[in-house]
């Protein structure tokens, strides 16, 4: 009995949060049609500070805020109370307030490290994407040298490098990732990290607690405990139901070996990442190494992450701090955000000014397309200012109401230039910007309004290091196993899909 309440525990959990959100929005809506046949005056009252909340957000017009405007038009009354609940940011919540004192300490922690040699030495080098790097540490994210990093262009050669690399963790080992799930990658990893333990090597393991609904049970919590291993669940989705705070996730993934080895990328700790099972055809993801100076900053990254989940723990990064000396030409700038930081989010920042400063070519990898006026704009401009625009997008889906976004949002961007293929081996998992053969961004950051918006993500800009070329290679290999859209065959998709994508692309801020 025992065994069948732990197997079935995240579901439950799951059910459980998802029948309470719509419960919530049941209650709204009921509440709203008694307004409407019983107390007609509070719902004129309703409907009046509805129409000057559509005010207020037109004057204001983000994507995020257009779709709630669909919704308080669609559902009057009803909308106002919802977005009242959701829609409004509550950037003096204790949610956003205990982020930002955490983002103060790992920013102090940045600032004592910073090597101010290394900016200037990348200004001279690339006059023309100065800004991009310039506006990076304006966030609080330092330049490094003496770095070395590797290029990895499929999910099972990362995660082997990084089973490798764990074998021989001499003192700590910190892992962050959004999704876990049993089987031969986590199991693989988790020998490893018991043997580690008994080695006294200390282990801290964070995950998001929706990533690992499935596999996060009392058992398996009891199990790690067990092993030695301090693991903590990042924001519990029953926690703040009414606040929708549990949209808030962790999708970073980070692994870092005595804090001269840092991983990052699109991969998790699951099969399909390493295409041990199939999942939606072949899965092609993408993931970086870093050796060196610059691994620190995801060593505080993640322990602004561990404090957030852990607000007990008491860290000094001093003591987590690289202890090699490597000799490498080129520059990292690792980076993070997250929806504490908005309307201003790194991640965003980061990608923008990568499009906008080409001069001759940017391609992304992504496996959503989800974009706002502002992202769709900027690519459109590049495209039509000469610039060679190239986006590969997953063909075969793993959310077909995302896939209908991506669909829809192709006609403007093909009209103004950009070229758009879909990989038809499967699907494209890999998140990356690659431009001029002098930079380029590697991460776990999609092209979509969730990354930008309300997940909290990571990535690193490189430069004058030969993986800017192994990426662009990686990609030019990708644009032979894919298919061109075309335009005018775009044009002529059914109209029951064309009603269906222009009603999502309206929410797609929302899903």
């Amino acid at each position: 009995m025992g065994l069948i309440r732990s197997k079935y525990y995240g579901i439950i959990r799951g059910v459980t949060v998802g029948t309470a959100f719509l419960l919530q929005i049941a209650t709204m809506i009921l509440l709203a049609m008694y307004l409407l046949h019983s107390a007609v005056i509070i719902y004129f009252i309703f409907e009046v500070i509805s129409v000057v909340t559509v005010f207020a957000l037109v004057n204001n017009a983000e994507s995020y805020k257009m779709s709630w405007i669909v919704i308080i038009l669609v559902i009057p009354v009803a909308g106002i109370f919802l977005y009242f609940q959701w829609g409004r940011r509550r950037n003096n919540s204790k949610y956003f307030k205990r982020f930002r004192k955490c983002d103060l300490l790992m920013r102090k922690s940045l600032g004592k490290n910073e090597k101010i040699e290394a900016a200037l030495d990348l200004e001279k080098c690339h006059p023309n994407k100065v800004q991009i790097s310039r506006y990076l540490r304006k966030e609080g994210f330092p330049v490094y040298n003496n770095t070395k990093v590797i290029y990895y262009e499929i999910g099972e050669a990362v995660l082997e490098a990084i089973l490798e690399d764990l074998k021989r963790a001499e003192k700590f080992i910190l892992m962050e990732y959004f999704i876990v799930s049993d089987g031969r990658v986590w199991q693989d990893i988790l020998e490893v990290l018991t043997q580690k333990v008994k080695e006294g090597v200390e282990v801290k393991l964070l995950f998001d607690d929706f990533g690992t609904l499935r596999i996060n049970t009392h058992a398996f919590k009891k199990d790690i405990r067990a092993r030695g291993i301090e693991m903590c669940i990042f924001n519990p989705i029953h926690r703040d139901i009414a606040r929708l705070s549990f949209n808030y996730r962790n999708h970073q993934k980070i692994t870092i070996i005595d804090g001269n080895i840092a991983y990052t990328g699109g991969f998790n700790l699951a099969d399909e990442y390493a295409n041990y099972i199939p999942r939606f055809g072949h899965w092609k993801d993408s993931g970086i190494r870093l050796y060196g100076e610059g691994v620190y900053s995801f060593t505080c990254f993640f322990f602004e992450m561990w404090r957030i989940s852990n607000q007990d723990a008491e860290i000094n990064e001093a003591d987590y701090m690289p202890t090699v000396m490597v000799q490498e030409e080129g520059y990292v700038q690792p980076f993070m955000g997250g929806p504490h930081r908005n309307p201003h989010n790194p991640t965003e920042g980061a990608y923008t000014r990568m499009i906008n400063k080409a001069r001759d070519y940017v391609y992304i990898t992504t496996p959503y397309l989800v974009l706002d006026q502002k992202m769709l704009g900027d690519l459109m401009n590049a495209a039509q200012s000469g610039v060679d625009v190239r986006i590969i997008v997953p063909k075969i889906y793993d959310k077909w109401y995302v896939y209908m976004v991506n669909v829809s949002n192709y006609g403007k961007l093909m009209a103004a230039g950009v070229r758009i293929y879909e990989y038809e081996l499967g699907f494209i998992h890999a998140k990356n910007v690659i431009a001029d053969d002098e930079c380029a961004i590697c991460g776990t950051i999609n092209t979509d309004y969730r990354s930008f918006y309300l997940h909290y993500e990571c990535g690193v800009f490189i430069s004058e290091m030969s993986a800017v070329q192994d990426m662009k290679e990686d990609f030019m290999r990708t644009l032979k196993k894919s298919k061109e859209m075309d335009l005018n065959s775009w044009s002529k998709r059914p109209i029951g899909n064309k009603i269906v994508q222009a009603a999502l692309r309206i929410l797609s801020p929302l899903l």
